[in-house]
């Protein structure tokens, strides 16, 4: 922008993300009964085999599953915990989340944040991780910026306009170097009119009109911006080239500085009696004003001797009629190696101001400071998008009682223009959050789904059942926060999608997508326990300590519920002949059915019987975590012609464990 901020510069500048974690192969309901055998409770079983002091990664995510789907974040983080502490190398990232989201639930923020930086390290969802890096400027930035729009103001000209104040309560004054019509010569180093001031009529809703030149004698040949005026409307500060009683003056180097200076209004509208400001010097310059609320002290920017950086904020308390104390530099709490510019305070006492020495989002950015009871700044916070952008943001001023003000940016600017405007800043928005609930792979809809909003700590916000045609819709959405939305349905996996909403009020669109899951044979235990395969070695039939995990959940199930009876079929895979096979097969069974009456099952209820090897698995068929078929890998022509592990058949070593397994029938 080339106007008094790069003369001053010469002296002295984003949901809708959407985010969506689809829950993979998860168990869909841990705790759902069987259709048929409904006494059979998969969670209670789970609790009993870890009571036994059975441990695996599996067991611990299913059982951290059936809490956290469930909104039991007390018992989720549990079992995530465990997870994470015993099996780091097993645990995904979606699981660090997962047991993120539960310790920051129960208020437990420091684990939280140790699980956030496990997702991180282990490449996360980068949206995510980049939230947490900078997680406490974006939360300073949401708690001081949620809900701001912006609007350009229908006073910009084609050209510069920037540096607004308020004055008396129904106009806005600012500079603007619209073409003149006088025929005032031009700045050489851009061709456009040096600047002037000009007034606005503001209407209730802060709408801008009628702009019209300051009258009087303020408006020279030279620029004139920025402003403050008193309550009363009588007296004005502004910024000028160092230009008075129609001469102009230059520092040592020959460049015009920019100085203060006060003017006083007679009659309605003329504004006269101007005069410098004596802290003022030909070497440095000192620019936008900006009074307190007791008019008693003027604040402002400058670049003299004693500063931090290349302009800082200052303030002199008002004495009298043109008297003055010395200048003070508000210090280091807010003044940086850069540049601070623009103040202005609001009738709640709040310091705002543009810089670009702190963290911000590029060019000058606006922060805030909250004034203590002796003018001096306290905590600075960047007030975040959409006030600042990537471009210069400064000039803001708020009244906060109405909840409007407006802004100076240069974000608009197109084929490299740098010309500034000015944007009516509301502080309101609203966010309504529509979906659809369909199926995955089908994209079919499906009806009455319960769908959850959770906010960003996982506390339930609102639980909604979608419609017949399957659409739902969530409006108590705030703008720019992060929420969860969770739909579930029996027979399908859960989804869950992070939101992070935006900084204008709009509708936003969200397909949650549930994977239907193939219920499970009334009669296969293993199914609906979701076990692990129970795997043997080759030519070995032992039992496992891998296995062992998995017939403790047999066991479990077997002392909670006395009626229930099971057959246990053993295979092997095809190496070996037909008849040793059949034979190691009856002695994997046996060794499972003997592992259970050795953890005191009654031999009665018990079946076991080998197969051999003539009930290969298929080589490219993929199960999921609970035993189903769920598609095929990508199959080679090999694979594809030669489907089982048969003999003569090449197949590696993983190929051929998956056909040395038990499995387990519910007896009728």
């Amino acid at each position: 922008m080339k106007s008094i901020k790069n003369i001053t510069l010469l002296v002295f500048i984003v949901l809708l993300v959407t985010n969506g974690f689809s829950q993979k192969k998860l168990l869909e309901k841990a705790n759902k009964d069987f259709d048929k055998y409904s006494y059979i409770d998969a969670q209670k079983i789970y609790l009993k085999v870890a009571e036994q002091g059975y441990q695996s990664p599996e067991l611990y995510k299913k059982l951290g599953d059936t809490y956290y789907f469930n909104a039991d974040y007390e018992n989720a983080a549990k079992w995530y915990t465990k997870l994470v502490n015993q099996y780091p190398a097993d645990t995904t990232s979606d699981y660090y989340y997962r047991a993120a989201q539960s310790l920051k639930s129960l208020g437990n923020y420091e684990a939280s944040d140790k699980m956030m930086e496990a997702f991180k390290a282990i490449g996360g969802n980068q949206l995510i991780a980049k939230n947490f890096e900078d997680k406490q400027y974006l939360k300073d930035i949401e708690l001081n910026s949620k809900d701001y729009i912006l609007e350009k103001v229908l006073v910009n000209t084609k050209n510069s306009d920037f540096g607004p104040s308020f004055y008396r309560n129904s106009k806005i004054v600012f500079a603007s170097n619209a073409k003149k019509s006088d025929g005032t010569k031009e700045m050489s180093w851009n061709n456009l009119p040096y600047l002037d001031l000009f007034e606005a009529d503001m209407d209730e809703e802060g709408n801008l009109s009628n702009a019209t030149a300051l009258n009087g004698d303020i408006n020279t040949p030279y620029n004139e911006s920025s402003t403050a005026f008193t309550a009363d409307g009588n007296t004005v500060y502004f910024t000028r080239n160092n230009y008075i009683n129609g001469k102009k003056r230059r520092d040592k180097n020959k460049t015009i500085r920019l100085k203060l200076y006060k003017a006083t209004k007679t009659g309605e509208t003329f504004w006269t009696n101007v005069v410098e400001l004596p802290f003022n010097s030909d070497e440095y310059s000192v620019a936008h004003p900006a009074l307190s609320v007791d008019e008693k002290r003027l604040y402002f920017s400058s670049d003299m001797q004693g500063g931090f950086g290349h302009s800082d904020i200052w303030y002199v308390d008002i004495l009298g009629d043109n008297t003055y104390s010395d200048p003070v530099n508000l210090g280091p709490t807010i003044n940086t190696e850069l540049r601070e510019t623009f103040p202005y305070i609001s009738k709640e006492n709040n310091l705002y101001f543009a810089s670009d020495g702190r963290a911000g989002l590029g060019g000058l950015d606006v922060f805030v400071t909250k004034l203590n009871n002796k003018g001096l700044p306290t905590n600075v916070k960047n007030i975040g998008k959409p006030i600042n952008s990537n471009q210069d943001d400064f000039g803001f001023i708020f009244n906060e009682e109405k909840r409007l003000g407006y802004l100076s940016s240069n974000r608009d600017g197109k084929g490299g223009s740098v010309s500034d405007d000015i944007y009516l800043v509301k502080e309101k928005c609203q966010v309504i959050l529509n979906g659809i609930v369909i199926d995955k792979e089908t994209k079919e809809i499906i009806p009455e789904a319960d769908v959850f909003l959770l906010d960003e700590n996982n506390k339930l916000i609102k639980k909604v059942l979608a419609g017949k045609d399957a659409t739902f819709s969530f409006n108590e959405v705030e703008c720019q926060k992060q929420y969860i939305v969770r739909a579930k349905k029996q027979d399908y996996t859960p989804d869950e999608k992070i939101v992070e909403t935006p900084n204008t009020s709009l509708e936003l669109e969200l397909n949650m997508e549930l994977e239907y899951t193939n219920p499970c044979p009334p009669d296969d235990l293993g199914c609906r326990l979701c076990l692990q395969p129970i795997f043997f070695d080759f030519d070995r039939y032992n039992i496992r300590p891998d296995a062992e995990v998995e017939l403790a959940k047999i066991l479990a199930a077997m002392k909670e519920y006395p009626q229930l009876k099971i057959h246990i079929e053993s295979h092997t895979d095809s190496r070996a002949t037909f008849k040793y096979n059949e034979v190691l097969s009856d002695k994997r069974a046996q060794a499972t059915l003997n592992w259970l009456v050795d953890h005191g099952i009654d031999r009665s209820r018990l079946s076991a019987r080998g197969y051999g090897e003539y009930q290969l698995l298929n080589r490219c068929i993929k199960f999921d975590e609970c035993g189903r078929e769920v598609g095929t890998y990508n199959c080679t022509q090999e694979q594809l012609d030669n489907p089982k592990c048969s003999d003569g058949v090449k197949c590696s070593e993983e190929e051929h464990q998956r056909n040395r397994r038990s499995m387990f029938i519910i007896k009728n």
